[in-house]
């Protein structure tokens, strides 16, 4: 801690921050502000109510009206403090509004009502967390069955995604056969295609395999990826052939090399295109909605595209399923984070 901390405060003047220091530390700071005040507005709207929701100007934080119970009166009524009027400055409580005017009650003195406009009165409030709109997820959607298929769909599909594109990686960077070099430029010329335009044909092949509205429906088109191909041969390129041919001395076979030497040398290039696999995986929302029509097989992603109604939409409860899949997905990213940097950057290196 002690090291962040003089890391942070870090100056170029040497009696104390000059012009350039405060310049930088506003930059980061706006930086900052950019990146991660979305999210922030993400995670408190989370728990904000539908009233809270539809108020504006709109609020950072969450706010509810403050209820108290009133003797005499079933149900708890909402306080209000009185601005204007003879009764400027007390704390009393709605019993019901008709048109512009409010009945009001003092909590104190149950038998005591009044009426005043709706402008002489402010209603008091209080930070408070609606937990409701998480709680209520569980309800209204079967949540774990849609974890456990974005879930599978990602795990599944990363670990495929892996195995073979560090096959063709391992033959493309170590084999030399003819044909190798037009294998590698249709490999690059994949990358600038765009997905939409093989949806077509990959949705006719996957009705002919009898793999529509079904997991592995979404998982095997995603198997070979031309950037994970990319990335790992460009990264394999950097490991010495010298020590394959000493491994074939040994009279090792092609498949214990790539097992016992390629994997584990390559193992940095390996966790970022793991780390890029989860995130596409976990995040792919076109395909899915394409291949996937019941509703317990959808993902997280599709799930939260159906939470919005055609009339009516549950903002509350929208947002709340919103942090709940990033969730996930951000902890991956922020604990793995580090080797997205030292593997792309070794993957250069020779």
């Amino acid at each position: 801690m002690a090291k962040i901390l003089n890391f942070l405060t870090r100056t170029r003047g040497k009696n104390g921050a000059d012009f350039m220091d405060w310049l930088t530390y506003a930059y980061l700071v706006f930086g900052v502000l950019i990146m991660f005040g979305p999210v922030l507005w993400l995670v408190a709207s989370s728990f904000k109510t539908e009233a809270e929701l539809s108020k504006f100007p709109p609020r950072l934080l969450p706010y509810q009206q403050e209820m108290v119970e009133v003797e005499g009166y079933d149900k708890l009524l909402p306080l209000f403090e009185v601005t204007e009027g003879e009764h400027a400055g007390r704390v009393v409580a709605q019993v019901k509004r008709i048109g512009l005017s409010s009945k009001l009650v003092d909590p104190a003195k149950p038998d005591e009502t009044f009426k005043v406009s709706v402008k002489e009165r402010v209603a008091v409030e209080s930070i408070a967390l609606a937990w409701d709109n998480y709680t209520e997820l569980f309800e209204k959607f079967d949540f774990i069955r849609y974890f456990w298929n974005s879930t599978f769909i990602t795990a599944v599909s990363t670990i495929i995604m892996l195995i073979v594109n560090s096959m063709a990686a391992f033959a493309l960077s170590k084999y030399d056969f003819r044909g190798r070099n037009t294998v590698m430029a249709l490999v690059i010329i994949v990358l600038m295609i765009p997905q939409t335009v093989v949806l077509v044909p990959l949705f006719l092949i996957a009705k002919e395999l009898y793999l529509l509205d079904t997991l592995w429906g979404v998982i095997i088109p995603g198997a070979a990826t031309p950037t994970g191909v990319f990335l790992l041969r460009q990264y394999m390129l950097t490991i010495p052939d010298e020590i394959l041919d000493a491994a074939r001395m040994d009279k090792a076979s092609e498949w214990k090399i790539y097992w016992r030497i390629i994997l584990p040398l390559s193992a940095p290039a390996i966790a970022v295109l793991a780390i890029l696999a989860i995130m596409w995986r976990w995040n792919e929302f076109l395909w899915p909605l394409i291949a996937l029509s019941r509703s317990e097989n959808f993902t997280l992603q599709l799930a939260l595209n159906s939470f919005q109604g055609e009339l009516d939409t549950e903002w509350s409860n929208l947002l709340a399923m919103t942090v709940l899949t990033l969730l996930p997905i951000s902890l991956v990213f922020a604990f793995l984070q580090k080797y997205i940097a030292t593997g792309i950057a070794s993957t250069g290196g020779k």
